[in-house]
C-alpha cells in the first residue's frame, strides 16, 4: 500500500479483516472515479463481503485500471445499465463533488443506496435536497470519511473514547497536512466551483471527527479562515485553512488543513490528533511517526496510571465497512447516522463560507 499520495491512499485491512456476507449477497457498483478514493471505498466494502458488479466512468481507461485490480465487476456502458440492475443493493461514487449530490439523488430514487467520497455536497441547498429524498426513499447517502474509518489508530482512540477512558472530551484539535502532487491533479481540483474549497473538502473529515470525538450533535463555527500561500498561478485555490469550533454539548476544537506536505515526508501527510478529556490525554499520529517509524498510527496516551505508547497498526481492522453493509441489509444506522453526515457536512460547507480570505 502507498503512503506518498494521498489521492490514491487505499488501505487494506491486516490483523482485524471481518466478512459479514458471502459471495454475492450484497452487490454494488461504481459510477464515477473521478478521485482516488474510489479504490479505497472499494477495498473496504469487499473486504466485508460485497460484490463489485458494474463499475462506469465517461473516462473508459479508468475503468480499465479500475478493473485490473477489481476484476469480479464489468464495466457498464451506461449509468442506466446500473440504476436498472435491480440486484444492485448500494452504489459507490468519486465522480466530481459537485456532481455528487445530484448522482445521489438519482440513485437513491432508483431504489438504491449510496455511498459517495467527500465532499458529499457543496452547498447548504444541496443537503436539504439530500435529506428530502432520503426521507422520501428510505435510501442511504453516506460519506466515504477515510480519516476516521480508514486509520486504525482513530479507529482505536474511538474505542478508548467509547469505553469512558478519556473520561468527557472537551477538546479536539487536528492537524491535516496533505501533499499537493499538484501536476497530477485534475484542473477542476484548484476550482472551488468544483471541489468546494479546502473546508468544505479535506476539512470535513476533521469536522466529521471533531463532531465523532466529542459525542456532539452539532457545533458552532465560531471562526475560520482559508488562503493561497503559494499556488498564485490557481487564483481560486486555496492551500490552506482553520477553523475553530464549540460543540453544543460544549467541546472545543481547532482545525488546520493545509496542501504544504514537504516532498521529503515518508507519506502524504503527517496526520495529528490531540484529544483532551477529564481523565486522559491522546495523541495519534495517524501516517508515521516522523524521522522514528514509518508505520502508521501511533497512539499515545496519559492517564492517572502514567504514560503509554500503543501502536494500533493491525488492532482494530476497519469495522465501518462491515457494519454499513449490514446497514443497507437491515435498514439500520449502527455505522453513521444521516443525521451525522449531514450536520458534518452543512458544518464544513458553513465554515466554508463564512471563512475570512488571507490575502497574500
Amino acid at each position: 500500500m502507498q503512503k506518498m499520495d494521498g489521492m490514491f491512499y487505499a488501505p487494506e485491512a491486516k490483523g482485524k479483516k471481518v466478512t459479514v456476507v458471502g459471495p454475492d449477497i450484497f452487490r454494488f457498483a461504481v459510477i464515477g472515479m473521478d478521485h482516488g478514493h474510489i479504490y479505497g471505498m472499494t477495498n473496504g466494502l469487499c473486504e466485508a463481503g460485497a460484490t463489485l458488479t458494474w463499475v462506469y466512468d465517461e473516462d473508459s481507461s479508468k475503468v480499465q485500471a479500475f478493473l485490473e485490480k477489481h476484476p469480479t465487476g464489468k464495466a457498464a456502458p451506461d449509468i442506466a445499465t446500473i440504476l436498472s440492475d435491480k440486484t444492485v443493493r448500494l452504489v459507490a461514487s468519486a465522480i466530481r463533488p459537485d456532481k455528487r449530490a445530484a448522482l445521489g439523488i438519482q440513485v437513491m430514487e432508483s431504489g438504491k443506496d449510496f455511498f459517495a467520497d467527500k465532499p458529499g455536497m457543496l452547498e447548504l441547498e444541496e443537503a436539504d435536497n439530500v435529506e428530502k429524498v432520503c426521507r422520501q426513499t428510505g435510501r442511504k447517502y453516506a460519506i466515504y470519511f477515510s480519516e476516521r474509518i480508514h486509520v486504525e489508530g482513530a479507529v482505536y482512540t474511538e474505542q478508548l473514547i467509547n469505553e469512558g477512558v478519556l473520561g468527557r472530551v472537551v477538546s479536539v484539535t487536528i492537524l491535516a497536512p496533505h501533499r499537493l502532487s499538484a501536476s497530477t491533479r485534475p484542473e477542476w481540483f484548484f476550482d472551488p466551483r468544483y471541489s468546494g474549497g479546502i473546508l468544505t473538502d479535506i476539512g470535513s473529515h476533521q469536522l466529521e471527527q471533531f463532531l465523532t470525538y466529542t459525542g456532539a450533535r452539532t457545533a458552532t463555527v465560531t471562526s475560520s479562515l482559508v488562503g493561497n500561500y503559494a499556488h498564485h498561478e490557481y487564483p481560486a485555490f486555496e492551500d490552506y485553512g482553520q477553523v475553530s469550533l464549540l460543540a453544543d454539548n460544549g467541546a472545543s476544537g481547532m482545525v488546520r488543513v493545509d496542501w504544504f506536505t514537504p516532498d521529503g515526508l515518508g507519506a502524504w501527510g503527517d496526520g495529528r490528533m490531540f484529544i483532551v478529556g477529564t481523565k486522559a490525554t491522546i495523541e495519534v499520529r495517524k501516517y508515521l511517526d516522523v524521522a522514528r517509524e514509518a508505520k502508521g498510527d501511533q497512539v499515545y496516551l496519559v492517564d492517572k496510571d502514567g504514560e503509554r505508547h500503543i501502536c494500533a497498526n493491525g488492532m482494530t481492522g476497519f469495522p465501518f465497512f462491515g457494519a454499513f453493509v449490514l446497514d443497507c441489509m437491515h435498514r439500520t444506522e449502527k455505522a453513521i447516522t444521516e443525521a451525522h453526515t449531514l450536520e458534518t457536512m452543512r458544518l464544513a460547507i458553513r465554515a466554508e463560507k463564512q471563512a475570512k480570505r488571507i490575502q497574500v
